[in-house]
C-alpha cells in the first residue's frame, strides 16, 4: 500500500488513515456504537467514532513491530442505524435505571419490564448481526476485532470464534470481573459479558482476568467454584507482589502461563488507571499504565500462542477534550500491532 508514515494523517474514513480496503485487510475491526445497558456513565457508544477521528493524529513507528505502518487493517463504517437505535433506547434505559436506584422493583412494574424486553431484543439482534458478519470475515482468513461501545458488545464475535470449533481462552484486561448473572435485568449486560462467555461458549477452556479491582461476592464465588477455569489476577494482588519484590515481567510470565494455545484478547479501557480514561463508563481507582498493558500484549504475541480475535471497549470521549479518544486510539494501535506481530511470527514473516 502507498502510505507516507512521516506525513500528515489523512482522514480517509479508515482507521489511522491507512489506504486499506476490507478485501485487502488482514485485520478487520467492526465498530459497535452501543451503551444501552451502561449503568453509571453513558458515552461509550461515541467511542468508535472518536477513536477513528483521533487515530490519524498518531505517529506510526512502533519499537516492537518493524514497518508497523504496513499493517493491513480496515475498520468497517460505524453503523448510523445502530447508533440511532442505541440513542433511543438509552433514553428509556436511563429512566429505568433511575427507577431501580430509587428502590423500584422491576417485577412490580409492567412498563419497565417492557423496556427491558425491548432493549434485550435489540441486543439479541445486534449480537446475531455481529456473529454472522464476523463468521463471514473469519471464513476469509481475516483476524477480526470489535471496537465498542460498552463491554457487552463483543459477545457476537466471541460466539463466531467459538463456532470455529477450536478450543480457546480469553485474556481479559479489566477493572471489573463482568461475571454477574444478568445485571439490572439485562442478561446481555456490560457487567455480564464474561458470565455469558462461560455459559455459552462451548469451546472456551480458560478465562484469565487481569487487573480486577471492583467485584461482587457472587463473582468471587463463581471464580472460586470454577475448578480453575477462571484465573483472576486481582489488582491488589499484583500491587502487593510488586511491593514485596516481584517484577511486572515475572507477573506477566505467570499470566501468560495460564493461557492456552489460542487466545482472544478482551481489553476494557477501565483496566487502565482512571487518569488515562476519566470519562469511561465505570472508572475505578488503581489499574495499569498503558505501557504495562503493551508489555503484556507483546509478550503474549511472542509466546508462540495464536491471537484469534480481540476487542477494545468502554472508551468514552469527554465533552471538553479528546483525551479519552487519544488514549483509546493509542491503546487500539498497540493492540493491533501486537496482533500483527503475532500474525507475522506465526507465518514466519519476521
Amino acid at each position: 500500500m502507498t502510505f507516507d508514515p512521516n506525513g500528515v494523517g489523512i482522514a480517509n474514513g479508515n482507521l489511522f488513515g491507512f489506504p486499506v480496503t476490507e478485501a485487502d485487510a488482514d485485520i478487520v475491526i467492526i465498530p459497535v456504537p452501543w451503551d444501552a445497558t451502561a449503568s453509571y456513565g453513558k458515552g461509550t457508544s461515541d467511542g468508535p467514532e472518536a477513536i477513528l477521528t483521533a487515530s490519524t493524529q498518531l505517529d506510526f513507528y512502533h519499537p516492537k513491530l518493524e514497518n508497523a505502518y504496513q499493517t493491513a487493517v480496515f475498520m468497517t463504517p460505524v453503523s448510523s442505524e445502530w447508533k440511532a437505535i442505541n440513542t433511543k433506547l438509552c433514553i428509556e434505559a436511563i429512566t429505568y435505571i433511575d427507577f431501580l436506584e430509587n428502590g423500584g422493583k422491576l417485577e412490580e412494574n409492567i412498563d419497565f419490564q417492557q423496556t427491558v424486553a425491548v432493549i434485550s431484543e435489540a441486543q439479541h439482534a445486534m449480537r446475531e448481526n455481529l456473529r454472522n458478519r464476523a463468521k463471514e470475515l473469519l471464513s476469509q482468513g481475516k483476524i477480526v476485532g470489535v471496537l465498542g461501545g460498552e463491554h457487552s458488545t463483543p459477545l457476537g464475535l466471541m460466539q463466531a470464534i467459538d463456532d470455529l470449533g477450536q478450543s480457546f481462552g480469553i485474556l481479559q484486561i479489566d477493572a471489573h470481573a463482568d461475571l454477574r448473572d444478568a445485571y439490572e435485568g439485562f442478561e446481555q449486560s456490560h457487567a455480564s459479558i464474561m458470565f455469558n462467555a462461560l455459559k455459552n461458549l462451548k469451546n472456551l477452556s480458560k478465562l484469565v482476568q487481569v487487573g480486577i479491582r471492583d467485584i461482587a461476592q457472587s463473582e468471587v464465588d463463581l471464580i472460586n467454584s470454577s475448578n480453575g477455569k477462571v484465573s483472576t489476577f486481582f489488582d491488589w494482588e499484583i500491587k502487593e507482589g510488586r511491593y514485596t519484590g516481584k517484577t511486572w515481567a515475572q507477573q506477566v510470565d505467570e499470566i501468560i502461563e495460564k493461557l492456552p494455545q489460542n487466545v482472544y484478547v478482551s481489553f476494557d479501557i477501565d483496566g487502565l488507571s482512571p487518569e488515562l480514561c476519566p470519562n469511561t463508563g465505570t472508572p475505578v481507582a488503581g489499574g495499569f499504565k498503558l505501557e504495562e498493558i503493551n508489555y503484556l500484549l507483546f509478550k503474549l504475541a511472542e509466546s508462540g500462542r495464536k491471537i484469534v480475535g480481540f476487542d477494545l471497549n468502554e472508551v468514552a470521549p469527554g465533552t471538553d477534550d479528546d483525551w479519552d479518544a487519544n488514549v483509546g486510539a493509542r491503546a487500539l494501535w498497540n493492540l493491533i500491532c501486537s496482533v500483527e506481530k503475532n500474525r507475522r511470527l506465526l507465518l514466519n514473516l519476521c
